[in-house]
């Protein structure tokens, strides 16, 4: 593929995301010029600094929630926009603020930066788009490891199959403040790309996995329990009986970048369009099975505590349909879970005292 554009500016540039995609592009396209800005307010991030500077990628320590933080004296022909609050619990409770202001307020000024320099967008939006009582109500069944959906839905139900949730889901319905303000950060993007003559594509993205990833119990669970089990500490399943049969595909980063690297080569084909993007049915595990794997791999054994009650907004089973973006632009996740498990574990034995010292 030959890369159009010159420069590059990735917000969320130090995070799990940001980073390895950094480092992807730089490695496949060294004459890229490559711009990673990042607040560092996620644990773990400053950790990739060092990273992106010693392959030549600048770093800039600046929030996107400041419109003054998003001035760059050198032209900007592309933006990838990573940064959020991804967490799903952030805002229940008390002090949505930040969650919008990052999350929505943040996204009017990467738009400005756009339109400014005339750039066009790759934004990474999320599954949490869907509502989650429409995704809960579908009818499931249980099996030894995991719960299933059932073959046999609504005959009206749209946007839903065996492979998953389609793009064309209902959209109506609380859906966590984190897809909230994703979604209104969509129906902004598009706006700028009908007014302002910039390009872009919007992904919403499942659960995505890999080394660099720094996870938590609200974000990141897949790194979060091979972390658990590596460093022997405590886990739980939550929700949905405590059985940890709930179930979410993952898609690794590496597969992320490769399908971003075809989009921005043809921006102009799919400009405005939106993808659901994830491991799928074929690429997904419950925690449960993501149990029996991190056992395998790491040889480690856990006692998994249990706790009944659901999380708000937790969701059952979350599986993307990959059916348009494979057929448009013939992309498929390559890795398995196995896979990405294992890649997370070689990172974790490869850098345990860093890892340790910035999260344990």
């Amino acid at each position: 593929m030959i890369m159009r554009y010159k420069t590059i500016l990735i917000t969320g540039g130090a995070g799990f995301v940001g980073s390895n995609l950094a480092l992807a592009f730089k490695q496949k396209y060294p004459a890229l010029k490559i711009t990673a800005l990042d607040n560092l307010k996620r644990r773990g991030s400053e950790l990739n600094i060092n990273r992106l500077k010693e392959q030549g990628i600048a770093f800039v320590h600046a929030d996107i929630r400041n419109a003054e933080d998003l001035y760059f004296a050198r032209d900007i022909e592309l933006m990838i926009e990573c940064s959020a609050e991804p967490s799903v619990l952030a805002g229940f409770g008390d002090n949505p603020s930040y969650i919008i202001n990052t999350n929505l307020a943040g996204t009017v000024n990467c738009l400005e930066l756009c339109r400014k320099h005339k750039a066009d967008i790759v934004f990474l939006s999320t599954s949490r788009v869907y509502p989650y009582n429409s995704i809960n109500n579908l009818k499931i069944e249980e099996t030894d490891t995991r719960f299933v959906w059932k073959k046999k839905q609504s005959d009206d139900l749209r946007g839903w199959s065996a492979d998953g949730i389609g793009d064309d889901f209902d959209l109506n319905g609380p859906k966590t403040l984190y897809g909230a303000t994703k979604l209104a950060s969509e129906f902004l993007i598009q706006e700028y790309i009908a007014n302002y003559g910039i390009k872009g594509v919007i992904n919403r993205c499942g659960v995505i996995a890999g080394p660099w990833q720094f996870g938590k119990v609200d974000q990141g669970v897949f790194t979060l329990w091979m972390l658990a089990h590596y460093f022997k500490k405590p886990l739980k399943y939550i929700g949905f009986g405590g059985k940890g049969k709930q179930v979410r595909d993952l898609l690794h980063i590496d597969d992320l970048f490769h399908l971003i690297d075809l989009q921005v080569s043809q921006l102009d084909k799919i400009n405005g369009k939106v993808y659901n993007i994830g491991g799928g049915s074929t690429v997904s595990l419950s925690l449960l099975e993501t149990t029996k794997l991190c056992r395998e791999i790491t040889g480690n054994r856990l006692r998994i505590g249990s706790d009944t009650k659901n999380r708000p907004g937790d969701i059952t089973i979350y599986l993307n349909d990959n059916n348009k973006v494979s057929s448009e632009l013939s992309w498929q996740p390559k890795h398995t879970p196995k896979d990405i498990l294992s890649d997370i574990y070689r990172w974790i034995r490869q850098n345990e005292k860093r890892i340790k010292e910035a999260l344990i």
